[in-house]
């Protein structure tokens, strides 16, 4: 049975937009920075510029790691809300920011917001979806977290005014950019995270969290809304016959033997998608750019590209998870990316510049946006059972998290260290790595109910 009625579509879509408000947060920063930091005072200050920029990280940790237990115990959508509320909020709070201190407050109080995002729209959204198209609907997180940082990245370009080329830091911070328009790329944010908020309470609680929770007939309502009465009572079956051990987990145990095994795939995964390295060419966009010999405006027309990119190819990761599957698209991704980081590695190495280094850029952005990116949000959305999946995706996605910042802070080291031809190279041995763990130990997921797959990967 083929479940692709419009009621599904738009639960899926007004959940995903925890991922749009989780990219668009991301990403304004980098557009605010030049003038931020004039505006605060700290342009010369390395130590304090990278305070500016990581205690967002520091919130996603958090974030992360709290909301998966606090969904478990009052349900997902009252926390899908609070990210809402809190992503409204912190935009506003950090454009009217007068002090760097409380700039950094409320950037860590949005990061909270990202962290939870990260977490729950993914799990609400493979909780709710039937099994043939979970993989589809999961990914349209992924899609939603790329048009956000698309959206910042244009929001950013609209919003400044153009600053010329012999502008002072004095000049830059007196100017309506370093007194206002800075905030407006903050304050942009709260027409959809405002909207997300009234839409969020159109949402049903997760039919899985009901029913574990002794509430199947509001469950059934839903389940029958998404695909009939006879879907509904299997579906709530195949729940039921996962709830002979309780219906709360605590960290304790999650790291019980019996989950170890869907645990370290999780959390391998997670490290994963950041390891590859895919997210430094996002980061670190204009370095490499300019590296490529492109002076500032032909920088920024290519990464509107590499955006445009990175959205055109998770849209067909989407028409791809539920037909080839997870585990094939991750092999593509992790051996795809070994090759392209070879041929980066190589390029740098040959002092190679201009469209063919941007080419590979692309391919690489590309390679990860079709596999990486939005699958393994589905197969960590997927693998962990009802009992344990809020606090074990929290898991996962601290690891995410701080893989991430690894990642950021140790690009700049390797580069100095490896130079670029040696970074990418090694990016390229991690991608082959996890290649071989994906070959090894993760299963193929499309086609089968996440209790199915739980009876598959727990130890009874």
């Amino acid at each position: 049975m083929k479940h692709t009625n419009l009621y599904l579509l738009l639960i899926a879509l007004v959940s995903a937009m925890g991922g749009l408000l989780f990219g668009y947060d991301w990403v304004v920063i980098g557009g605010a920075k030049p003038f931020y930091e004039q505006y605060f005072g700290i342009a010369g200050s390395p130590h304090l510029q990278g305070l500016a920029m990581s205690t967002a990280l520091l919130g996603c940790l958090v974030g992360a790691l709290t909301a998966g237990r606090l969904s478990d115990r009052f349900g997902r959508k009252p926390l899908l809300l609070v990210a809402a509320t809190l992503f409204f909020c912190t935009s506003w709070a950090t454009g009217a920011a007068s002090s760097f201190l409380m700039f950094n407050i409320f950037r860590f109080t949005g990061g909270i917001a990202i962290g939870m995002a990260s977490n729950l729209s993914p799990m609400y959204i493979a909780e709710i979806a039937p099994t043939d198209v979970r993989g589809r609907l999961v990914a349209v997180n992924q899609l939603t977290t790329v048009l956000g940082i698309l959206s910042a990245q244009i929001v950013n370009w609209l919003i400044a005014e153009p600053v010329a080329a012999d502008a002072t830091g004095e000049m830059i911070a007196a100017s309506w950019n370093g007194q206002m328009g800075w905030r407006w790329m903050f304050w942009a944010m709260m027409v959809p995270s405002g909207l997300f908020f009234v839409l969020g309470w159109l949402l049903p609680e997760s039919p899985r969290w009901l029913i574990m929770h002794g509430r199947e007939a509001n469950a059934q309502l839903t389940l029958q809304k998404v695909g009939g009465e006879s879907y509904a009572q299997s579906e709530t079956a195949r729940v039921r016959s996962t709830m002979n051990e309780g219906v709360q987990a605590t960290f304790r145990e999650v790291f019980k033997r019996k989950y170890s095994r869907v645990l370290i795939i999780g959390v391998v995964l997670a490290v994963f998608q950041q390891w590859c390295g895919t997210n430094v060419i996002f980061n670190y966009a204009q370095e490499i750019f300019m590296a490529a010999g492109y002076g500032v405006s032909d920088v920024l027309m290519n990464i509107v590209i590499t955006g445009i990119t990175n959205v055109i190819f998770t849209i067909l990761a989407m028409f791809l998870v539920d037909k080839i599957g997870r585990k094939v698209l991750l092999l593509i991704g992790a051996f795809g990316l070994a090759l392209i980081y070879l041929l980066m590695g190589g390029a740098y190495w040959l002092h190679v510049s201009g469209v063919a280094l941007v080419v590979i850029v692309v391919l690489a952005i590309a390679c990860y946006a079709m596999t990486l990116a939005p699958v393994m949000w589905v197969v960590v959305s997927e693998i962990f059972p009802n009992k344990i999946r809020g606090v074990a995706m929290s898991i996962a996605t601290f690891a995410l998290w701080a893989a991430c910042s690894v990642l950021t802070y140790t690009f700049p080291l390797l580069n100095s260290s490896l130079g670029a031809a040696g970074t990418f190279w090694l990016y390229g041995a991690i991608c082959l790595s996890g290649g071989l763990f994906v070959s090894l130990y993760v299963p193929e997921t499309k086609g089968k109910s996440l209790e199915q797959i739980e009876n598959e990967l727990v130890e009874k």
